[in-house]
């Protein structure tokens, strides 16, 4: 990935949808519904899964460095042992949880929000949507070259669950493909938009791409409402726990503002924000 120039990185992730297009879509906000145990036994990667070669590394000290997590590389989707196929949150006896972001909206916010994030030393699980991906290519390495996690949100961000099996199966795999040409993996997670929760369907089809778990969540900060930043702090800090999966969006500003409190509030608990393959790891 190092070696392409942005010229290609661009055709390779559909340059046939133009910046005015694919803005278009990817702009707009998630929409409702989709902000809507013992410990696991160690991981086995998915032997079918892409890996890739790392991207550009960082500073010694920066929390991707210190987390001993090479920043860059995509993660791999793994199998977890004892874990359902639909992940709803992690070990309720450790000490950490997941702050995952549906990933669409403004880039510059987007970026906002990830530099808060390592400022902490906080790293954070983005499921991505295609379109947005079409539109900005340049955020699929933003994330990971941060020490974050991408994963796929499905392509257009439609009503997976509700859609025929052909089209369903083709918002997880044309997701998968973007992420794959920008990184070299399909990302770790599969999250089903405009939904919390996945349909068996669903679930067979993300585990025929490559997906042996769906990533659902325990924690709705309903930030896509644009409730407010306190009210985007509260409902976080409410709710989180030990093993917490919270769900949060880019493109919405009281997101980003909440964000420092969000983290602040978790580390007064004891908790720290890392990404979900870590927290299930």
């Amino acid at each position: 990935m190092s070696s392409l120039s942005r010229r290609d990185v661009l055709r390779s992730a559909g340059g046939a949808v133009t910046r005015a297009a694919g803005g278009a879509v990817a702009g707009a906000a998630c929409c409702a519904g989709c902000g809507h145990g013992a410990p696991a036994s160690p991981a086995e990667p998915l032997a079918s899964a892409a890996t890739s070669p790392a991207g550009r590394g960082s500073a010694p000290g920066t929390p991707a460095a210190s987390a001993g997590r090479q920043p860059g590389r995509p993660e791999v989707p793994r199998r977890y042992p004892g874990r359902p196929t639909q992940i709803e949150h992690g070990p309720r006896d450790g000490h950490a949880v997941a702050l995952t972001f549906h990933g669409q909206g403004d880039p510059k916010l987007a970026g906002a929000i990830l530099s808060e994030a390592e400022r902490a030393g906080a790293r954070l699980t983005v499921l991505a949507v295609g379109t947005w991906l079409d539109a900005y290519p340049e955020m699929a390495r933003r994330v990971l070259d941060g020490g974050h996690e991408l994963g796929n949100h499905t392509m257009r961000h439609r009503a997976v669950c509700a859609l025929p099996e052909d089209q369903a199966y083709a918002e997880i795999t044309e997701c998968a493909d973007r992420l794959r040409r920008l990184t070299g993996g399909i990302g770790g997670w599969f999250r089903p938009s405009q939904t919390r929760l996945a349909t068996d369907l669903v679930t067979r089809l993300a585990e025929r791409a490559g997906y042996p778990h769906v990533l659902s969540y325990d924690v709705d900060s309903h930030d896509f409402e644009d409730p407010g930043a306190d009210a985007v702090r509260g409902a976080v800090l409410d709710r989180a726990r030990a093993g917490s999966v919270v769900s949060l969006h880019f493109g919405h500003a009281g997101t980003r503002a909440a964000l420092p409190g969000i983290l602040d509030g978790l580390r007064v608990r004891g908790l720290r924000a890392v990404t979900a393959s870590e927290l299930m790891g």
